[in-house]
């Protein structure tokens, strides 16, 4: 087993019997990707993927929540609206490759311990699959904040539970529980709270148990077959965040948190 953290032990990295446990780790900030812990996450998924030793990746966050998403303090100020969030530089990807996490060849499971909210529910729709505590929600408030998904939500998120779904979870910006989650097809299991990350490290463990050839190239077939036919909203969607983002100013993000995070408090 090896255990690891990253800077300033925003992320932490655990090893052991092929599979790692990645846990995003500002629990005082319910987990919230600022440009050091985005940085962080990119980087030990990278790393991970290239990791002999490394046959499948699970995410998790430490309580109270998985990941509220990005840095609305950072990102309403000016320096969040123009730095690049991998880490100082703007970095630019193909749109299928662009988000939280880099392209994977080796399956990524998704714990979600609690919140999963906007940015931090996109970290969790890049995963292969979910399981979920019963403590887990959902949301996506992006019109709720005012900016525009760019990570692949309109794609991942109707794969998931169908476009009606999608854009009643988008317009309205409602938490969804996990009952609901399970009963919708987002998650394939809700689990008992202390019962999660043993849970989903035993599907890794039955993942491991494969023909690693095969499983991976398994898993590239049904990449390869969800997204041929969505190229073209992958572009569309950076199109349209990076128009959005050219007229939207700081103070005006500032403002929005202010409401979404009164809302939320009222909601959960």
């Amino acid at each position: 087993m090896t255990d690891a953290a990253t800077d300033e032990n925003v992320l932490l990295v655990e090893v052991a019997d092929r599979v790692a446990t990645v846990t995003l780790h500002r629990p005082a900030s319910r987990n919230a990707l600022n440009r050091a812990l985005s940085k962080a996450l990119y980087q030990a998924f990278q790393n991970l993927e290239q990791d002999p030793e490394v046959d499948v990746v699970v995410v998790t966050g430490s309580d109270p929540a998985f990941c509220a998403g990005l840095d609305l303090k950072e990102l309403g100020s000016s320096s969040g609206l123009t730095e690049e969030r991998f880490g100082g530089q703007r970095v630019e990807r193909p749109p299928a490759e662009s988000g939280p996490l880099p392209p994977m060849t080796k399956p990524v499971i998704g714990a979600i311990n609690g919140p999963a909210i906007t940015g931090g529910f996109e970290v969790a729709l890049r995963c292969d699959f979910l399981v979920a505590s019963e403590r887990a929600i959902f949301a996506d408030t992006h019109a709720r904040v005012g900016i525009m998904p760019d990570w692949g939500l309109t794609v991942l998120l109707p794969q998931a539970i169908g476009v009606r779904r999608a854009r009643e979870m988008s317009l309205t910006g409602n938490f969804l529980d996990a009952a609901t989650a399970l009963e919708w097809g987002l998650v394939n299991h809700v689990v008992a709270h202390d019962e999660l990350v043993p849970f989903a490290r035993k599907l890794a463990s039955d993942i491991v148990s494969n023909d690693q050839d095969a499983a991976r190239r398994l898993l590239l077939t049904y990449g390869d077959a969800a997204f041929t036919a969505d190229a073209e909203a992958w572009e569309l969607e950076g199109e349209v965040a990076r128009d959005w983002r050219a007229n939207i100013t700081a103070e005006k993000i500032e403002e929005r948190r202010r409401l979404v995070t009164d809302r939320g408090r009222q909601q959960v």
